[in-house]
């Protein structure tokens, strides 16, 4: 099975990054979180004993000094999540061009730029994996939602083409649907109207989804999973 040496979550938070990064900790992977903004991180990189780095996904420069930044620090990632997206709603006539531009540039546009930057660096040695964090749009458009579905569906058709060129050079490519709502404590957890216990997802079983893909053996590696909570309905 394939062991880790340096992770990367990008667009780290309090939800599913925290609960990956305690789980890459706890196996004896380096964290690096990268995010917009880094004072949010402060309690979780002392948590994992992680490292907080500046990074606006949407810039090419800025995507490349993280790189650089990791490579100094001797944090050149094997492992890397790309989980930033950006959603703006609304009827389609009343969207405004330049915040939809913005949303396709964080949801797609920059998990491009890490991935080819973490590619680079993964070629050489045979080994790593990128994983990407999908919705439910990633597969359906919703009313009044076109430019989070324009973007997970362009990461999506990124993950896919990543895989088929990568998988036979020993990096793995995951992209995973979350089809359903993550439980975040920033966020009050959505009361189910049947009552039903587990109706949003727990960030610690997604992670743990994330680890079983991580450790499959090449011979049959999984290029994409959905993960939904069993009282979803769409």
């Amino acid at each position: 099975m394939p062991s880790f040496t340096n992770a990367l979550i990008v667009g780290a938070g309090s939800g599913l990054s925290a609960s990956l990064a305690r789980l890459f900790a706890r196996n004896g992977i380096a964290v690096s979180l990268a995010a917009r903004n880094t004072g949010k991180l402060e309690g979780l990189a002392s948590e994992t004993a992680g490292t907080a780095y500046l990074c606006d996904v949407g810039d090419a420069a800025a995507v490349s000094g993280l790189f650089a930044a990791l490579d100094g620090d001797e944090r050149t990632p094997d492992l890397v999540v790309y989980n930033p997206s950006a959603r703006e709603r609304g009827p389609l006539t009343d969207l405004d061009p330049a915040r939809v531009e913005n949303a396709i540039r964080i949801s797609a546009y920059g998990g491009f730029l890490v991935a080819q930057e973490a590619v680079k660096r993964m070629l050489p040695k045979h080994h790593g994996a990128v994983l990407f964090t999908g919705a439910s749009a990633s597969v359906k458009g919703y009313a009044q939602s076109a430019p989070f579905a324009m973007g997970k569906f362009a990461l999506r058709g990124l993950a896919q083409s990543m895989a088929r060129e990568l998988h036979p050079k020993g990096i793995h490519i995951g992209h995973f649907v979350i089809d359903g709502g993550i439980r975040n404590p920033e966020r009050p957890e959505r009361i189910d109207p049947d009552n039903n216990p587990d109706s949003m997802l727990d960030p610690d079983a997604i992670a743990e989804a994330y680890w079983n893909l991580l450790n499959q053996h090449r011979s049959a590696w999984t290029s994409e999973v959905e993960l939904r909570p069993w009282v979803e309905r769409f």
